[in-house]
């Protein structure tokens, strides 16, 4: 299955779920409130099939991105009839529990995805809870300029002291394109630094190699666990089982530290120190350039590495439960700073992604071995999904929650005329904020980047 379709399918089916479970959120809180429910619709669009049952119209819709509820009286501006099912007719803490309802099940929803997960038996790269140790830094990187070297072990990151690699990670990614102190420890010796953190282009992933530095990901030398045929590796002698101690003298601990070693030295021939049955011995060879198995070609050698370390994590339930809210806590957290951040002009819109940046994330978790990629960016959606909806716009369930709250502060209505102009001029700034974001998602596509100077 090509990477398009992979993306176009996993995005429909997560955003579907998404939007389902939060609008099966209202469903459920509005007929227990008595509400008359309408329409509960599984897609948008026109109505494909179904049945009724009581009041409500349970249907299959044309388009399969997630689905909607309609309940009677709901629509925003809408005038109070008199009828006692309407949603305008229940008491102004019912329609609150009805809003909250929606967001409220995108959080549960991450929650029970998280839960799930860590009593799984599931394996997670041992190196991203470990400290900060770098293996390896890149010439003319924003690492190199700040003056990391090979073998400093970061000991502040932005506002974290002594990070992991995790924490790095995330710390980075919320600063793109700004100026972070950073403090490392070297022979001894305390260092402060600042470290302009690049802002990916062209739709790029951010990873450790936007800065320009390669994290330690096991002690010991890299180990050779397949020959690929035709390729310099194999040519040169290397063979499985071999224990690759240095490349041109230089200790490095994982072949996405060897890979950035020999781009920054554009496939010049290198020198293997090689531990095979005891013996040490020296293999000289010549990177060529080749596909890297992601649709990228880099200078390689030929050869498929042993996997660094990895942790097995299976919970009990209740030490699962306590993982998934410190999860879900922590991301909900970083999506709070990123809105505050973009409020004061620390984060840019440009970075933010709409549905083809979710199709691409999507389809590249889909594609990464093990359930931990497709259930954790699951669970992220559906806090953004729920973190969104709360918002105090007016239209999302926020804005609608904050106008009740007024209402019941003066004991009285709103002007049916004023809620009216407010809902509009929310609608209005919506769809020019998804305009902007999807306009921003295509711009990202390689078909246009490769047409920028």
């Amino acid at each position: 299955m090509s990477f398009f379709l992979t993306s176009t399918v996993s995005m429909l089916i997560v955003l579907g779920i998404m939007v389902l479970v939060h609008e099966f959120g209202h469903f459920a809180v509005a007929k227990l409130c008595g509400v008359r429910v309408e329409v509960f619709s599984v897609g948008f669009g026109k109505r494909l099939f179904g049945f009724r049952r009581g009041d409500t119209d349970y249907r299959l819709s044309l388009l399969p991105l997630g689905g909607y509820v309609k309940m009677s009286g709901e629509s925003p501006g809408e005038a109070p009839t008199g009828d006692p099912g309407e949603f305008n007719a229940h008491p102004r803490w019912q329609r609150i529990l009805i809003g909250l309802a929606g967001p409220a099940s995108n959080f549960l929803l991450a929650l029970l995805l998280m839960t799930g997960f860590y009593m799984m038996h599931n394996e997670v790269e041992a190196f991203r809870s470990q400290p900060a140790d770098i293996d390896f830094v890149s010439d003319h990187t924003a690492a190199a300029n700040a003056g990391l070297q090979p073998g400093d072990v970061i000991t502040r990151f932005d506002n974290v002291n002594n990070p992991t690699w995790e924490q790095v990670s995330i710390r980075a990614a919320l600063n793109l394109g700004q100026t972070i102190t950073v403090e490392v420890k070297r022979a001894g010796q305390t260092i402060d630094t600042q470290l302009v953190i690049p802002n990916p282009h062209g739709g790029e992933d951010f990873d450790f190699d936007t800065i320009g530095f390669v994290p330690r990901m096991q002690d010991g030398p890299i180990r050779v666990r397949q020959i690929e045929s035709g390729m310099p590796a194999g040519k040169a002698g290397l063979k499985e089982g071999d224990q690759i101690l240095s490349v041109d003298g230089l200790k490095l601990h994982s072949v996405d530290a060897m890979l950035a070693f020999l781009q920054q030295d554009s496939g010049r021939p290198i020198s293997l120190t090689v531990l095979r049955g005891g013996q040490t011995f020296q293999l000289a060879l010549q990177p060529v350039m080749a596909d890297a198995g992601n649709g990228h070609k880099l200078y390689r050698i030929g050869f498929a590495p042993n996997l660094p370390p990895f942790k097995i994590q299976q919970l009990p339930l209740p030490a699962a439960l306590r993982q998934s809210v410190h999860f879900n806590l922590r991301n909900s957290g970083l999506i709070l700073e990123v809105l505050q951040r973009m409020v004061t002009r620390r984060f840019a819109v440009q970075n933010l992604s709409g549905p083809i940046g979710i199709a691409r994330e999507t389809g590249l978790a889909v594609e990464q071995p093990g359930w931990q990629p497709i259930i954790g960016l699951m669970s992220i959606i559906s806090l953004n999904l729920g973190i969104f909806n709360l918002l105090p716009i007016p239209i999302l369930d926020g804005g609608v929650i904050v106008l009740l709250l007024i209402e019941g502060v003066l004991r009285r209505d709103l002007n049916q005329e004023f809620k009216e102009r407010i809902y509009q001029a929310a609608f209005v700034v919506l769809l020019i904020f998804a305009a902007f974001v999807m306009f921003n998602d295509i711009s990202k596509l390689s078909v246009f980047t490769k047409l920028k100077p």
